[in-house]
């Protein structure tokens, strides 16, 4: 059986695995919110590409645009992160879970072959 995820999601941990991406996202936290002006000079890249990295942000839900005259003013999504945190959330119960009875089995196993002796 095939496993899908939302699109929203599979756009979320695109824009996430990039390392240029976390650090706009980080810079856009600190700050609150920042121009695209100011992105492309902390990070000293071309506009183009700062521009590429904040559609792909944008797209996944993760910043908001807000134009002022000419300025492109982006701030965080409160709730972008909602549904990656939710999977995230639950695979990480998942596997938790697993190790605790992984731990138990093989503690189980020990005394018995510890008895056996």
């Amino acid at each position: 059986m095939a496993i899908r995820y939302s699109n929203s999601l599979n756009l979320t941990f695109h824009a996430l695995g990039d390392e240029s991406r976390r650090k706009i996202l980080a810079m856009i936290s600190h700050k609150q919110r920042c121009t695209a002006g100011e992105i492309v000079h902390l990070f000293d890249v071309s506009q183009p590409t700062v521009s590429k990295h904040l559609k792909v942000l944008e797209a996944a839900g993760l910043v908001t645009r807000h134009i002022e005259g000419r300025h492109h003013i982006f701030a965080l999504r409160a709730d972008g992160l909602r549904e990656a945190d939710g999977w995230i959330r639950r695979h990480l119960a998942f596997w938790e879970s697993s190790l605790d009875r992984l731990g138990h089995i093989l503690d189980t196993d020990e005394n018995d072959f510890d008895d056996g002796r």
